[in-house]
């Protein structure tokens, strides 16, 4: 087991784990910070994305000590009150069905929207095309994108 101190959410916190514990589980067993989803645990779904020094990574396959001084921000650090503009269209689109990859949907876009100030329908698709969505969400996650700053 290896000491590690880590910014999650602009907070400092010490941990200790086995050097290749993926990042996920970091977050979840550890931080007991549960937004961060597990999908597939081969960084192919994006539900559990979260940002690395501002960058969207998939966190179940970024081993705990390549961390190192990144700052961490999981769904719960977006915005405290929940009131970031991409959590507020997400409730006004009416997005998650069952919920289960939304954080990884909007941790995503999130960094498009801070990239791309007015995206454009090709550049969601693009953008967003990692993330999977088990209920076919789609359509209504990409309006939800697409509201942003108009």
């Amino acid at each position: 087991m290896e000491k590690y101190t880590l910014q999650v959410n602009g907070k400092l916190r010490e941990i200790e784990v086995d050097e290749d514990t993926p990042l996920l589980w970091v977050l979840r067993d550890v931080l007991q910070l549960c937004g961060t989803k597990f999908g597939c645990g081969i960084a192919q779904c994006g539900a559990c994305t979260v940002h690395l020094d501002g960058q969207a990574v998939r966190s179940c396959s970024i081993p705990i000590a390549s961390i190192k001084d990144k700052k961490i921000t999981t769904i719960e650090g977006l915005d405290q009150e929940g009131k970031h503009p991409l959590q507020e269209a997400w409730r006004k689109h009416d997005v998650p069905q069952c919920g289960y990859c939304q954080a990884g949907q909007i941790m995503t876009a999130a960094t498009l929207i801070k990239e791309t100030k007015r995206p454009t329908s090709e550049q969601v698709d693009q953008h967003m095309r990692g993330n999977l969505c088990r209920c076919g969400s789609y359509p209504k996650i990409k309006q939800a994108i697409l509201s942003i700053n108009k």
